[in-house]
């Protein structure tokens, strides 16, 4: 008997060494041992349960001839509250089957059915790909499964409107396609049964309150055409997820959390790459905006990602199947490229069982490199997150994670990925040169002792409210009855588009005024994404999201794709393209921007005598203004050089703490120094938000000034990096003395002496780092925390 999720990769059994003797043998690499803590997490049996009595006997003969010979207890009990018509949220480990529980119910309710249909929404194409293969293979005569995405031909969008059963997208397509075309799905909404939303922890910040919002405007349309269909969620392991589930839907949410699914055992090591000598630079070329390695003062530890490809050459070399993360497309090309290159010096060809994985890659890519996994093809992975909750992993025999994921939740999920039909597996995190990742590896009941953090999404944020306001009354007038669906805030936002001149009043509604449709960015990437194209052929490389193309396709910078080295020629914004040239410079490049803060309003306050904490709106204006070039085998600055980008502004929620100039004095630390004490508590107190909140530190930003023009007082702010705030300001203000405790600890207990990426230095830096004060950022936390109330 066996659990019942999507498409599974089988891996076939495999010669290669027991997990916990792979540990030792990569252990032994090196003169020093890397490892920190090495947690044993047990094998757990599983509990199976009958199937329900209102399970048709095809169905169970169909999931019998897939090897379900009966559901585990979870999925039985979550599947029954959907049946009998009661909101569900599954939130259990990676591999427990959480596709059962939806596909139980959905499926059964459609062969009694003729009529009904489901509607199933995932986060990435490959998920929904994966469930799609899933369901056809169950073979059920009248489901007529079909996938509906970006990707899908125009010539087939008309025959799954009219005749498929299960319709499986995503929120970006149910926002731009399904809803503003409601009309033409009037006979597959109004017969609709069930809404399956897959692996909705995913949905948090400013993504998740878009989300929330296109929910309750297909619920919106469903009551216009009389329907009111269930809703089943599946989440990994999180944090109070009936509560999240409730403010992603706008309703009462049932959680089923009792995992009863069979796990293999798992050996879970923390690796702290090792100290490199004193006269030694940087490993290996990181870009700063993407993996937090390196920065201009002198490399203190070996690269994160040098030494995952080197850990991710040494397994593939065992006949042991990997599956590497890594946090920003760009690390996942740079560790399969080195892992190929190892590999290749070793056993000539034995790189080509190596490839990445990444968001930006064109369909075609992604579909074979998908098969290529299926078969066997390739043996090792460098992937971002993309593959996270992608193609059904399971059956792996190890997953190395190249820096903390941002999360717990996101850490076991990635975690999970290795293990093969309850068989042992290995999965090790890597620690980059980071004050979290110190912290954590250092600190391992943080992970193993710590409950999984809760998703954090705010559907009030007006900068999600009155957009996703104005694409409902595109779809329909907005009525009064209306607002309330759409929650707090509703009111003020629909004046204020009328006040725009965007909607128009009528007796019976609100209009919407134009004859375009709102333009409105589900995952707030900062605008379109920008098409990469080789200058020389035309040929479309891939793409980079909107937000990320100053940092990343700048003129001159340099852009990896499968390995190949580009340097960009020319950035249009304006059509959003970036025209590049194939080049292999021995530099590597870094964009440096500044940044100016002003605050807006105070939400809240806590005046503690000397320290004061806010939380607040603000507007932050940033600008990347030049690059630097560096010598990839030494790290040495070639040169610096300026760019003329246009300045981005926002307005987003911040936490900020000042402190009188008296209390800084009293504790030692001197008025020259206040900057860089400022500035490296700034730096550490973002790197350490995550532990605290469901993000990552690319997801918020900072800025410390001695005397800052409106609060007139030594300031330090963390703001959230999204319009309107995310809720990670909120969480921080929250709990404000446990995340600047961490934060405190994390600088003095690391073993440098005037301060280092694993405690101040930031990879975000627009000032180069400079200045810095690691004592002195101590004394100002001491300052902070002895008058700040628990």
């Amino acid at each position: 008997m066996e659990s019942s999720s999507a498409a599974t990769v089988s891996a076939g059994p495999s010669p290669g060494p027991t997990p916990a003797d792979l540990l030792r043998r990569l252990r032994a690499r090196g003169a020093a041992d890397p490892v920190t803590h090495v947690e044993r997490v047990p094998a757990r049996p599983g509990v199976p349960a009958p199937w329900p009595s209102w399970a048709p006997p095809e169905l169970r003969a169909a999931f019998a001839r897939r090897g379900v010979g009966a559901p585990w207890q979870h999925q039985a009990q979550a599947a029954t509250l959907a049946y009998e018509g009661e909101h569900v949220v599954v939130a259990t480990g990676t591999a427990s089957g959480k596709s059962l529980a939806y596909q139980l119910p959905a499926l059964a309710t459609l062969l009694a059915d003729p009529r009904a249909t489901v509607l199933y929404l995932a986060p990435t194409k490959a998920l929904a790909a994966d469930q799609l293969r899933a369901v056809a293979a169950l073979e059920l005569e009248g489901v007529r499964p079909a996938c509906y995405d970006g990707d899908t031909p125009r010539a087939e969008r008309e025959w799954i409107r009219r005749h498929s059963r299960f319709v499986l997208t995503n929120p970006d397509m149910l926002h731009h396609g399904v809803l503003p075309g409601h009309a033409q799905w009037s006979g597959f909404l109004r017969r609709l049964a069930y809404v399956v939303i897959d692996e909705c922890h995913t949905y948090r910040g400013v993504f998740g309150s878009h989300v929330a919002h296109v929910l309750r405007r297909l619920r919106r349309q469903c009551a216009r055409f009389g329907s009111t269909p269930v809703f089943v969620l599946a989440s990994a392991t999180s944090g109070d997820p009936s509560t999240a589930a409730g403010r992603l839907t706008g309703l009462p949410v049932t959680a089923v959390t009792e995992d009863a699914s069979p796990r293999g055992g798992v050996t879970f090591a923390l690796w702290e790459p090792p100290l490199l000598p004193p006269d030694s630079g940087p490993s290996t070329p990181v870009p700063p905006q993407s993996t937090g390695d390196h920065d201009d003062l002198q490399q203190v530890r070996r690269s994160a990602l040098r030494e995952t490809a080197d850990l991710l050459a040494d397994t593939v070399a065992e006949g042991v199947r990997t599956l590497a993360f890594v946090r920003s497309r760009k690390g996942a090309e740079v560790v399969a490229a080195n892992a190929r290159r190892a590999l290749d010096d070793a056993v000539p060809g034995l790189g080509d069982r190596v490839a990445a994985y990444r968001g930006g890659y064109l369909r075609e890519e992604r579909r074979e490199l998908e098969r290529a996994l299926l078969h066997g093809d390739l043996l090792g992975l460098a992937s971002t997150n993309a593959l996270e909750l992608g193609v059904d992993l399971v059956g792996l025999d190890a997953v190395l994670i190249c820096g903390y994921p941002g999360t717990r939740a996101s850490l076991w999920q990635q975690a999970g990925r290795a293990g093969r039909s309850g068989q042992e597996a290995l999965a090790v995190l890597v620690a980059r040169d980071d004050p979290l990742d110190t912290y954590l590896v250092h600190h391992p009941e943080a992970i193993f002792g710590a409950p999984v953090e809760a998703t954090v999404l705010d559907p009030a944020n007006p900068y999600v409210l009155a957009p996703q306001l104005a694409c409902a009354a595109f779809e329909a007038p907005l009525t009064p009855a209306d607002l309330a669906l759409f929650g707090d805030g509703a009111k003020e936002a629909v004046d204020q588009l009328v006040a725009a001149g965007a909607l128009r009043q009528r007796p019976t509604g609100w209009y919407w005024r134009h004859r375009e449709r709102p333009e409105v960015d589900l995952r707030g990437e900062g605008g379109a994404p920008v098409c990469v194209v080789e200058s020389s052929t035309g040929r479309l490389l891939g793409t980079v999201d909107g937000g990320s193309s100053h940092f990343l396709l700048h003129s001159g910078a340099v852009y990896l794709h499968q390995g190949v080295s580009y340097v960009v020629d020319d950035l249009d914004l304006v059509d959003g393209c970036a025209l590049v040239h194939a080049e292999e410079p021995d530099w590597s490049t870094h964009a440096r921007d500044i940044t100016d803060l002003s605050v807006v309003s105070v939400r809240s306050y806590v005046d503690a005598g000397p320290v004061g904490m806010f939380l607040g709106e603000v507007d932050v204006t940033s600008q990347v203004v030049s690059y630097q070039r560096r010598r990839i085998a030494t790290g040495e600055v070639i040169d610096t050089r300026p760019l003329d980008l246009p300045a981005r502004e926002l307005r987003t929620v911040a936490v900020w703490f000042t402190l009188s100039p008296q209390s800084l004095t009293l504790a030692g630390v001197q008025p020259a120094d206040v900057p860089g004490a400022l500035h490296a508590a700034e730096h550490a107190a973002i790197g350490l938000l995550p532990l605290m909140a469901t993000c990552d530190r690319w997801d918020i930003g900072g800025l410390s000034t001695a005397v800052h023009q409106d609060t007139e007082a030594p300031t330090v702010f963390v703001y959230d990096g999204h319009p309107g705030g995310a809720g990670f300001a909120e969480r921080a203000y929250g709990t404000a003395s446990a995340w600047l405790r961490a934060t405190r600890d994390a600088i003095a207990e690391c073993g440098c002496e005037s301060g280092c990426p694993s405690c101040v230095q930031s990879p975000k830096c627009g000032n180069g780092n400079n200045p810095l004060s690691k004592p002195d950022a101590i004394r100002v936390l001491d300052v902070v925390l002895a008058n700040l109330p628990e």
